[in-house]
């Protein structure tokens, strides 16, 4: 596939990912369903925990995600706030070597910030009080000053030690987010970013995303906070490696973060070289859209659907 027809492939992907009226008739596919299993733990909770005791098996740690994103009901965002609870009282009861990660969407903020700052606390205050950590995902670009906000009066709240946020560094702003949060003592997932967004506000060239990945990593390693490295480009793993080497950081200084399903080889080879490894470990029935997204990153899989589509 050229250069432009992956661009053009990605695009419209990470464009069908945000279509609300494809969600169900979508996850009623069974190509679908069967390519999500590569990169969805499954569809329960129970599922998604034997997942991550595999994991655990294997020396890596994990970051449960329920998915869902994008609630426009009061009522729903609550739902989601029990399962989160319910996933921290597992965590606990289990001990696997996780924690987890909550979207904002899923709590409310496109209804009212308000409403979204309500359940994310209720949801760090349980994870405090079980001495675990919430990661706050990042969205697109629309609610990033949004999140970044109810980060911080989480933080101020909380603690490094119980909340942290999310940098995507295809976002041109993300360089200064970085070293605010940092002076901050705010823990960050540092990724690439994987929502479709305008050139007045992302890098449109890859080769600028990265740029602003391997500067925003060194921010983050700079800074005496434990954060997370995000990527499974091992240009990306071998610049931070080198720059951890050359500020003679200890190994357990940062960690790395790969997504589910993706890369077990070079998952397991970090980890057996002793740098810690978290894998984010996504799950439940609202699945469509983090699926398109990952199918935006290698469009080469929307083939395998067609192919299936096709009998």
């Amino acid at each position: 596939m050229s250069h432009t027809a992956a661009r053009l492939s990605r695009s419209a992907l990470l464009f069908l990912s945000r279509q609300e009226g494809l969600k169900d008739r979508a996850t009623r596919l069974g190509p679908l369903r069967r390519l999500s299993r590569r990169f969805v733990a499954g569809e329960s909770l129970e599922e998604a925990m034997d997942a991550v005791k595999a994991l655990t098996a294997r020396g890596l740690w994990a970051s449960f995600d329920h998915l869902n994103e994008a609630v426009r009901d009061a009522a729903q965002t609550r739902d989601e706030v029990r399962e989160y609870r319910r996933l921290l009282a597992r965590i606990d009861q289990t001990g696997v070597k996780a924690n987890v990660s909550l979207k904002l969407t899923q709590c409310g903020l496109l209804l009212d910030p308000a409403l979204a700052l309500e359940n994310a606390r209720t949801v760090v205050a349980d994870a405090r009080a079980r001495d675990t950590f919430v990661r706050i995902d990042m969205e697109h670009g629309a609610v990033t000053q949004a999140t970044l906000d109810i980060v911080r009066q989480l933080h101020t709240e909380h603690g490094e030690r119980h909340v942290g946020a999310v940098l995507q560094s295809c976002l041109r702003r993300t360089e200064t987010d970085a070293r605010a949060l940092c002076a901050e003592r705010v823990r960050i997932r540092l990724c690439k970013g994987a929502y479709l967004e305008g050139p007045d506000i992302a890098f449109p060239d890859k080769k600028d995303v990265d740029a602003s990945f391997v500067q925003c990593m060194k921010v983050l390693l700079d800074s005496g906070v434990y954060h997370g490295i995000a990527t499974h480009d091992e240009r990306m793993i071998d610049a931070t490696l080198e720059h951890a080497t050359r500020r003679q950081l200890p190994r357990d200084a940062f960690e790395f973060q790969m997504l589910y399903g993706i890369r077990e080889d070079l998952q397991q080879r970090l980890s057996e070289q002793g740098h810690p490894v978290r894998i984010y470990v996504p799950y439940g029935p609202h699945w469509y859209p983090y699926l398109m997204r990952r199918m935006a990153e290698r469009p080469a899989n929307l083939a395998f659907v067609l192919r299936h589509l096709a009998r």
